[in-house]
Parts: C-alpha cells; sequence; structure tokens
C-alpha cells in the first residue's frame, strides 16, 4: 500500500537590482507602502511569494521566491494582467534600469553567490 507523494515544489530564490530615480524617489516608496491589490493578487498568482524591495540610496535590490513550475509562463502570465501593466506604467518611470541593451530585463538579475538556510 505505498502512497505515491508528490515531490514537494523547489523554490527558486531571485535577486535582481535597478537604479531609483532621485526626484522619483519618494512617490516609489508612497506607491509601494500601499501596492494595489490587484498587483499582489498577480504575484501570487504568479508563484510568487516572500518577496521583498530594498533600497540604498539610488539603488534597488529585489528579492523574491518562485514556488511554480514554470517561471517564464508564470512571469507572462502576470506581465499580461492588466493591473501589473498599469502599475509598471506608474512605478518605471521611478526607476532607472540598468540594463546593457534593450533585450535585457528591466530589472537587472543577480547571482546567488552564497544562501543559508
Amino acid at each position: 500500500m505505498g502512497h505515491e507523494s508528490e515531490a514537494a515544489p523547489t523554490v527558486c530564490r531571485i535577486g535582481a537590482v535597478i537604479g531609483l530615480a532621485e526626484e522619483g524617489a519618494e512617490e516609489y516608496i508612497r506607491l509601494h507602502a500601499d501596492v494595489w491589490p490587484d498587483v499582489l493578487d498577480a504575484l501570487r498568482n504568479a508563484n510568487v511569494s516572500n518577496y521583498s524591495i530594498f533600497r540604498r540610496g539610488d539603488l534597488l535590490f529585489s528579492y523574491m521566491e518562485y514556488g511554480g513550475s514554470d517561471l517564464a509562463a508564470d512571469m507572462a502570465g502576470m506581465a499580461a494582467d492588466p493591473a501589473t501593466k498599469r502599475w509598471w506604467d506608474v512605478v518605471m518611470p521611478l526607476q532607472r534600469t540598468l540594463r546593457a541593451s534593450a533585450g535585457d530585463d528591466w530589472w537587472a538579475p543577480m547571482e546567488e553567490v552564497f544562501h543559508l538556510d
């Protein structure tokens, strides 16, 4: 009577950085103090959890954990969400991308070099 069990999903830790426009810093902080509920729902629906954004001067560092099985599909679904699109229209002008070319991610991904559970 063996029970087949599904393996627990592997959590993927994702860190990224972006610049913050000095003239938009106050507005960026204000917006993130009260993120729109539909945007939070879109993040959760995309299997994102434990999401934080940290600031040091004009640099923002984000950390999130992804618990789904298809990161690209979940991120594409979130990007297609109407509330998320409106949110990005508001916050993107307050950010300064660090990408090297137009094909790169808006937030620059980081390589994990150490982790302690």
